[in-house]
């Protein structure tokens, strides 16, 4: 699909999964009536707000500086107060129109290139919605970071230990991302399908077997460096402690926790040995269902470039630590004690570091894939249909 084609569904997408949160983070102030507490109980209405919160334009009760100092007393103290507030809040808002704003572009983004790359044809469309589910809590995740350092400054504390802070907010995006993203993306392949109409359909390209396998397994050798190495319990505490230091940048290991660890070989904390192996089990079928993405994805693929094979490569790796997390939830034995929201609270943890190890994953699959003798054919361009394209012109006949 040509990208004047997919920035149609890309521009949909976008919007829809704005509209989406932006109505999600509306709502998390009708959770403080009454009322509620009828439909759910306590328990699960606090974890809705969790969840809400970060996309919500109401500051959390006081989250917000009062900008007072010590000296202030009054009238003047007062006025002070209401002033430092006020700028406060300002910042908080400046926040999240940043988050919604880049919320829409990072989306519209990744979007773009994956209708381009993926068009919803020749049975690509189940890819292409798996991948655009995928990439919805990325492109909230990307948000969420980027405009981390207003909401940071909107507390009044943002020079103390501004890293934790930022890993704070960075995890803090919620489960509900995964949901409205689910929603999102089957309107935006069926807006694909709708705009793809008329064109001509390009067909699926012939990958080996044993190249596609290769990469594959290149591929998830990188995820799996994060899931079975960083993630051991003795790596990552090292990981998380032994970053030490002072000043502004002190006490990295919060943050570096986010972007390295896909999981925690910590659970369960204590248990016999077959629970143990029950959840290791649930690690090799993720590392299994990346494995099975990065195989297909050259083939599904138009044209398997770095910037098409490195967003690929963070979907495939999104993909498998979402399976992870549901059957973790399968595994879960603790909606009695909080209640029956809190099974889906896993939903969307881990995501930066599959950001990051998706992206490496994806380029090391590209680069094996050229290293056993695969290359693409040259793109065919959007005025030339493939038959044109096929068949010799009179003057290289003769």
């Amino acid at each position: 699909m040509t990208f004047r084609r997919a920035a149609i569904p890309a521009l949909t997408g976008g919007l829809v999964i704005t509209l989406l949160l932006w109505w999600a983070g509306a709502s998390e102030q009708a959770l403080q009536l009454r009322a509620t507490t009828s439909v759910f109980d306590i328990k699960s209405v606090v974890e809705l707000r969790r969840w809400l919160a970060p996309w919500s334009y109401d500051p959390p009760t006081g989250s917000l500086s009062d900008g007072t100092g010590a000296g202030t007393a009054g009238t003047a103290g007062a006025g002070a107060a209401l002033t430092g507030s006020t700028r406060y809040a300002d910042l908080y808002a400046t926040a999240m129109q940043i988050r919604f704003v880049a919320l829409f572009v990072f989306f519209l983004a990744g979007a773009l290139l994956l209708i381009h790359r993926i068009p919803p044809a020749r049975r690509r469309a189940p890819a292409l919605l798996l991948s655009l589910w995928a990439w919805a809590p990325v492109a909230a995740k990307l948000a969420v970071t980027v405009s981390a350092p207003w909401l940071i400054a909107s507390r009044g504390h943002g020079s103390y230990r501004i890293l934790p802070q930022l890993a704070g907010v960075i995890a803090s995006s919620g489960p509900v991302t995964v949901f409205a993203g689910l929603l999102t993306a089957l309107l935006t392949v069926l807006v694909a399908r709708l705009t793809d109409k008329g064109a001509e359909p390009l067909p699926r390209r012939t990958v080996p077997s044993r190249a596609a396998r290769l990469a594959a397994s290149a591929g998830t050798a990188v995820v799996a460096v994060s899931l079975v190495v960083l993630s051991h319990q003795s790596v990552a505490a090292r990981i998380q402690t032994s970053f030490g230091g002072g000043g502004l940048l002190s006490e990295p290991g919060d943050l570096l926790r986010q972007w390295l660890l896909l999981g925690a070989w910590t659970g369960p904390a204590a248990g016999a040995f077959g629970d143990w192996l029950l959840y290791r089990t649930v690690d090799v079928l993720m590392l299994a269902a990346v494995w099975w993405s990065l195989r297909l994805l050259p083939g599904l693929l138009t044209r398997t470039t770095a910037p098409a094979m490195a967003v690929g490569g963070v979907c495939a790796t999104v993909s498998g630590l979402l399976v992870s997390q549901v059957l973790h939830m399968a595994l879960d034995d603790t909606a009695d004690v909080w209640g029956p929201v809190h099974r889906f609270s896993e939903l969307g943890n881990g995501v930066p570091a599959a950001l990051t190890f998706g992206v490496l994953a994806g380029l090391t699959a590209l680069l094996t894939l050229r290293l056993s003798g695969f290359n693409d054919p040259d793109e065919p361009s959007a005025s030339t249909s493939p038959a044109t394209a096929a068949s010799p012109s009179p003057t290289s006949a003769e």
